[in-house]
């Protein structure tokens, strides 16, 4: 297999792509509203080598308690968000060093631009998630999973691309491969 050769991010003082070393990238289980475990679990992935740590953010209050976590760790923190796109913009006010978002529930294009808008500002990457388990029904229904999956996140990619947004990573995710 020939890889091309893909643009490199900075996520904090992680580097992913182009050419940089593969970097380990871990979740939290907490509650993110819960800041000392939060804290206490990335110290621990952190004494275990991970590198770059994300976390769930369902509302606003563990959005807002990004700014605080922050200041006891080192390791940069991608916000995972589901459904609401001004949770991304809170995690971008908070000082999140990237994001995750998830275009099979997220996807109006007016709340993208908004988001995407942000984090230009704050020139911070976004991983565009695409889960087999969330893509629309109404999304290319007839087409296998694998085929809707890279089409839902080519034209994820192509609406933030058209935004002048080039900070872009890109996973897809299913619990069947077939």
């Amino acid at each position: 297999m020939i890889r091309r050769t893909s643009k490199p991010l900075r996520i904090g003082k992680a580097t992913v792509g182009g050419g940089a070393p593969i970097v380990v990238q871990s979740m939290t289980k907490t509650d993110t509203r819960d800041i000392p475990a939060t804290i206490n679990q990335i110290k621990e992935l952190e004494d275990s080598g991970c590198e770059i740590v994300r976390v769930a953010v369902p509302n606003r209050e563990a959005a807002e308690s990004i700014a605080t976590i922050k200041k006891s760790v080192s390791l940069p923190i991608i916000a995972d968000i589901h459904f609401d796109y001004r949770l991304a913009l809170d995690a971008l006010k908070a000082g999140v060093d990237g994001l995750r978002l998830n275009p099979g529930n997220i996807g109006d294009k007016e709340q993208i631009a908004r988001v995407i808008a942000a984090a230009k500002e704050r020139e911070v990457p976004i991983r565009i998630g695409v889960n087999a388990g969330s893509l629309p029904a109404n999304f290319q229904p007839d087409a296998p999973t694998a085929e809707r999956m890279v089409n839902m996140a080519l034209e994820q990619i192509r609406l933030i691309e058209s935004l002048d947004f080039d900070l872009i990573k890109v996973s897809l995710k299913a619990f069947d491969v077939l």
